[in-house]
């Protein structure tokens, strides 16, 4: 696997669509942090942390509404071989405000619209509606 955080939001996405409850995904730091930030937003329930050492796995349980699943889509913005960055007067409303940039900043990773709070610019990871 070469690109991680497409694989992240790419489980994501097909177990939504497909009805899943849970979803397994290999253990780093920053999908976790991503996680934690997604269960923010409402998109995901739950993230649970299971196994030691090596055989770490993140557990994410998806967030369903009275419409079906909360995540719609997703988009991979900065890849591996063109990284995309953004200062803060050029990060954008995803889906006219119905869904969120993620973005990793030098104060860590957060949304489009806290990045704007906090006037600050980063690489542009992906987009989720």
């Amino acid at each position: 696997m070469t690109d991680p955080i497409a694989d992240f939001i790419t489980r994501i996405r097909n177990a939504s669509a497909v009805g899943k409850d849970i979803v397994a995904i290999s253990y780093s730091r920053i999908k976790e942090e991503i996680a934690n930030l997604l269960v923010t937003e409402g998109y995901i329930k739950m993230v649970t942390k299971k196994g030691k050492k090596i055989n770490k796995t993140l557990e994410l349980t998806l967030a369903y509404d009275e419409f079906g699943p909360r995540v719609k889509g997703v988009e991979r913005v900065s890849k591996l071989s063109k990284r995309i960055y953004k200062g803060m007067r050029d990060i954008r409303p995803v889906k006219q405000g119905h869904g969120i940039s993620v973005l990793t900043t030098s104060k860590g990773i957060m949304t489009d619209a806290q990045a704007r709070k906090q006037k600050v610019g980063g690489e542009l990871l992906f987009q989720i509606w």
